[in-house]
């Protein structure tokens, strides 16, 4: 009896010394366990309230013990570790489920998104997904800073999870997702799509090819590169573009405001000047100047461009110009001729095993799968969906003669297990989207930017508009 109360005392004083705002910060932190237990589904998570009960009340581990410590050297290093430590915790915690920060790499939304742009990327908009691969080094995506090593563990494997957001994707949503063609990558030209590589150069030159290509590598869902696109195909649409214009269900899709596309451009006789392109919203990168190409004669022969009264030819080229500035181009009268850039020889689309026909400005009809829905596997299907069947939804996929086999059993076929989506850039002769690498499915969606919190124009000098000051704080949706 003696020695039971002996050691119940320490827990009875520990309850009588612990100050009203520990009970607070208790009550507090168990409340938000409570939800976060309740919104991920995961109640084996309430056991770390017994943790802070330790921490906060019951105190039998003295987690501060360094405080109390006469080295001072040891406290200060100590107090930087616990701040370092509980920073790195709440950060990693908004990273996952709240917010992520993007910057815009590419051009494939001029100009409704601009390069440089840095974007504040809701999680909670969608739902934010609950990890694959959660052990990881914090705020890092694939690589380690530095060292260029792989920066998470393929152990554990966690399934496709998404957490109850604030709605779902919509129709012309800018949305971020993971690259779904990234699932295999060539470490040396992570840059490049590996299924275009290898439909370009062959299985064998990319795979073995080691000092040209590296290792060829498998990345997890959420290890893929980011990117971002609009949303213009939702799950169970037919989907055709005719002439550049996009048709959803047999209806024309309106364009977004700041639609641009890629025009062959023959000026009067002099080359544009910095001032006239600034005038057109043309950064350097998007500047090609056709005449100093290799051999520019049959593209002008093809185009229909004649040579001048000197017998040569007027600089031509080739510029993404939005509605805006082509109309403000042709009343400034600079050009002699503008001509829609028409689709490059050669330049397949999706998919590439199977000849559609199909180009960047004459694509589809092509049906985008939804979740419960059933098709016919017959040879085109399985060209467009097998890639769904097989990478995205974790099937086996073989064919013995007539007979094809799903998962070992033979089938004529198949019902999908996800929504799928179909995006496209608003550059629409710069951007590879959709038309080139196929649908994404709904695991590979990360979040919708909402903010522009900055916007850096690295063509651009400190003092000559390097920050565009009128983007910051700037809804994406009004963009």
């Amino acid at each position: 009896m003696d020695n039971t109360v002996k050691k119940s005392k320490p827990f009875q004083e520990h309850l009588r010394q612990a100050k009203k705002s520990q009970w607070i910060k208790f009550a507090l932190l168990s409340l938000l366990l409570i939800g976060f237990c309740i919104w991920v589904g995961n109640y084996w998570l309430l056991l770390i309230e017994f943790l802070i009960f330790d921490i906060y009340i019951s105190r039998f581990i003295t987690w501060d013990a360094w405080k109390h410590s006469k080295n001072k050297g040891l406290r200060t290093i100590a107090d930087w570790a616990d701040a370092i430590i509980f920073a790195l915790i709440a950060v990693s915690l908004i990273h996952i489920f709240i917010f992520q920060n993007y910057k815009i790499p590419t051009s494939s939304l001029e100009k409704s998104l601009l390069v440089g742009d840095y974007l504040l990327v809701s999680k909670l908009s969608y739902g934010p997904r609950v990890p694959n691969t959660p052990l990881a080094m914090p705020l890092t995506h694939h690589t380690m800073p530095v060292l260029n090593t792989k920066s998470y563990s393929d152990w554990p494997y966690w399934d496709y999870k998404r957490l109850k957001g604030f709605g779902h994707v919509k129709r012309n949503d800018i949305v971020v997702f993971n690259f779904p063609a990234g699932d295999t990558v060539a470490l040396y030209a992570q840059d490049r799509d590996y299924y275009d590589l290898v439909y370009k150069n062959g299985w064998k030159a990319v795979n073995e090819n080691k000092r040209i290509y590296g290792d060829v590598i498998y990345r997890p869902v959420d290890r893929r590169e980011n990117y971002v696109k609009r949303c213009i195909g939702m799950p169970g649409d037919s989907l055709q573009i005719i002439n550049n214009q996009v048709y959803i269900n047999g209806e024309i899709l309106p364009n977004p405001k700041k639609l641009q596309f890629n025009y062959f451009v023959e000026t009067q006789g002099a080359r544009l000047s910095e001032k006239q392109f600034r005038k057109l919203d043309v950064s350097p990168d998007d500047r090609h100047f056709l005449n100093e190409y290799s051999d520019p004669i049959d593209a002008f022969n093809a185009l229909g461009i004649e040579p001048n009264a000197a017998g040569g030819y007027n600089p031509v080229y080739i510029l993404p110009l939005t509605q805006e500035a082509l109309t403000y181009l042709q009343k400034a009268g600079w050009a002699r001729s503008v001509r829609l850039s028409p689709p490059f020889v050669g330049d397949r689309t999706y998919p590439y095993t199977y000849d559609t026909g199909w180009t960047r400005d004459d694509f589809g009809p092509l049906w985008i799968p939804k979740k419960g829905e059933t098709i016919v596997l017959n040879e085109e299907n399985l060209a467009l969906y097998s890639r769904c069947i097989i990478n995205y939804e974790n099937n086996t996929l073989r064919r013995d003669g007539d007979k094809i086999y799903i998962n070992d059993v033979p089938t004529n076929s198949y019902t999908f297990k996800y929504d799928y989506y179909f995006m496209m850039g608003d550059n629409r002769h710069n951007s590879l989207d959709s038309r080139y690498w196929g649908f994404v499915p709904e695991d590979h969606i990360v979040g919708q930017p909402l903010l522009i919190w900055l916007s850096l124009d690295k063509d651009r000098g400190l003092f000559d508009g390097k920050v565009r000051w009128k983007r910051l704080f700037r809804l994406v949706k009004n963009q």
